[in-house]
């Protein structure tokens, strides 16, 4: 809903924005490259930290989107034609910001027969060719329920398979009125059982229940995810769906505990938490991705 009567923000939700050599260094690397980032697109609260630390989010398939989420702050509209060279500027900031990890998204490209399926290949394959040491982690759209369009990107053999499931079912028709929560699972059910490792996502705070929060993760588990996120949503702009709750930092441990002791490998819940947020550290610092 969207009434613009979301309660004050808490003390916990308040961040301090770093600045320095390595946010401009960043920004003036996504300018020359022409490329688009989720953290500037969605208004990500953590940016600049991430910046900070010499990372990113890189969008591909542009920045306009088939499809218009009550949470999401990129625009929605008519895109224009693929870029495909968008993906060898991908490889090329990588490069150059020294990436041990990288987490590649797009816009949701419904109009595309492939959904946008074959860039995301591409970009998969460079990495693998240029750079064969960086993990690739690819948080995909659910290309509405195509498998062919899954199977080409897992051809690519992406270290990650990440697709968010973003809120809870019963939201679905307010939050995401575009997408089918069941399709949602079915590809990340696809994915394990082809073998990779598979991570979703989830936003608390705009309008679920804690138990209806424990059922998602209960289908999450049942359908093998191995790496769930949960953090705060937070409004990015008046006309989108109003913040109903703030959930206290406890709560959010509540949940990761909970996750765990129903089998979710790795859990990480807490305000900011965002799917790709410190993505290199939680690969890297748990001990490398089984490919």
């Amino acid at each position: 809903m969207t009434s613009g009567n979301s309660p004050r923000k808490p003390d916990w939700l308040k961040i301090r924005i770093p600045s320095g050599e390595n946010v401009r260094r960043v920004n003036q690397l996504l300018k020359k490259e022409r490329l688009c980032t989720v953290c500037e697109e969605a208004r990500c609260p953590n940016m600049h930290d991430c910046w900070h630390r010499g990372t990113a989010t890189f969008m591909i398939l542009g920045d306009t989107c088939t499809r218009s989420c009550r949470f999401c702050n990129v625009k929605t509209g008519r895109p224009g034609i693929i870029d495909w060279g968008e993906a060898e500027r991908v490889v090329s900031a990588a490069e150059q910001m020294k990436l041990k990890h990288v987490v590649i998204t797009s816009v949701d490209r419904d109009e595309l027969p492939d959904g946008g399926a074959g860039l995301f290949a591409l970009v998969l394959h460079l990495f693998h060719q240029r750079l064969p040491e960086v993990t690739v982690e690819v948080l995909i759209p659910d290309f509405k329920g195509d498998r062919a369009c899954l199977q080409l990107v897992l051809n690519e053999r992406p270290d990650v398979l990440n697709h968010n499931i973003e809120t809870v079912p019963r939201l679905y028709s307010d939050v995401r009125p575009q997408a089918d929560y069941k399709q949602s699972l079915t590809l990340l059910e696809r994915s394990v059982k082809a073998g990779f490792y598979t991570k979703s996502g989830m936003m608390v705070g705009l309008g679920e229940t804690d138990d209806e929060v424990k059922d998602t993760l209960r289908d999450l588990a049942a359908v093998g995810v191995s790496f769930v996120t949960i953090g705060q949503y937070l409004q990015p702009r008046r006309d989108l769906h109003d913040v109903e709750r703030y959930v206290h930092p406890d709560v959010f441990n509540e949940y990761a505990d909970f996750g765990r002791s129903i089998g979710i490998e790795r859990m990480q819940s807490g305000p900011l938490v965002r799917s790709s947020y410190h993505a290199d550290e939680a690969m890297h610092s748990e001990g490398p991705v089984s490919k």
